[in-house]
Formats: C-alpha cells, sequence, structure tokens
C-alpha cells in the first residue's frame, strides 16, 4: 500500500476571481487619480485658425486668453459682438489690465517676471480686439506673446 496517490484526471483547477473586484477598483481609482479635468468652461467659439510651424507650450507658466463670439449657449446672454475671456469670466478692455495683472499674480513667484500670453483667438474675430489685448499687454510689459493655433495649412485646406 502506497501513501501517495496519483490523480488520474488531468483536469485545471478553476480560476480564482476572488481578487478581480480589488484589481478593478485599484484600476478606477489611478484613473480618477491621473485624469486632468478642464480649468476653464470655454464660452467663445474658438475655430482656430491653422498653421503649419506649431510647438507645444508649458502650461505652467503661460496665461491663456480666448477672444471671439459667444457660443451658442451664452449668446443670448452677452450678445453676438467678439467678447474676452480669462479664466471663467469674460473681461472687457477696460478691465482687461487688472485681470491680467491678477492673472500674472497668480502664477508661482519665479514664473511670473517669464510669464508667456497665449493667445486663443476664433479666425473670425475682428483685429481690432487683438489690438487692443496686445496694447493692453505691452502697458503691463508682458511682451512674450503666442498665438495658439491647430497643425496644418490653411492654403492648402
Amino acid at each position: 500500500m502506497s501513501k501517495f496517490n496519483k490523480k488520474k484526471g488531468g483536469e485545471l483547477p478553476a480560476v480564482n476571481t476572488a481578487s478581480l473586484p480589488d484589481i478593478v477598483f485599484m484600476l478606477l481609482f489611478f484613473f480618477m487619480v491621473v485624469t486632468v479635468l478642464r480649468k476653464n468652461d470655454l464660452m467663445v467659439k474658438n475655430e482656430l485658425p491653422k498653421a503649419d510651424q506649431v510647438e507645444k507650450l508649458e502650461k505652467d507658466r503661460a496665461v491663456f486668453i480666448y477672444a471671439g463670439k459667444p457660443s451658442e449657449r451664452y449668446e443670448k446672454q452677452f450678445g453676438s459682438e467678439g467678447k474676452i475671456q480669462i479664466g471663467d469670466k469674460f473681461t472687457d478692455i477696460k478691465n482687461l489690465k487688472p485681470v491680467l495683472a491678477e492673472a500674472r499674480n497668480g502664477l508661482p513667484a519665479p514664473l511670473q517676471d517669464y510669464v508667456m500670453v497665449a493667445l486663443k483667438v476664433d479666425k473670425e474675430t475682428n483685429t481690432g480686439i487683438v489690438t487692443d489685448i496686445k496694447q493692453a499687454l505691452r502697458e503691463l510689459n508682458m511682451l512674450k506673446i503666442i498665438y495658439i493655433t491647430t497643425p496644418g495649412n490653411e492654403i492648402g485646406n
């Protein structure tokens, strides 16, 4: 008589799924933590012009200014004239300097002298608004301006 019996059936044991919910919840929490949510609600139409030489911008030292007509959602409330948006608010040309100064002060202290202003201007916007923005930036000595575009060639399309 032998003490050890050999298994006669060569069946594989069932897959243990006890740790599967733990793995699913870990992945869920990982993606919830890593996902970047949009900071600003875009209130203007923003169909950007196309350009063929495009570079990526470091967002940590930039102030974004959006210009264009209000989107359909805000058209009844604000009209159809071109508007300037900084953050989540529309800004008038008269209030542009204090709002820009506040946006610059919101950046970390070492980056305040090296702030870049990123203009996201709708391609249907009047150039008068852009000229007014640039004039206010000159008076605040915020001279590094970047125009945000989409990759492509305007002539070819």
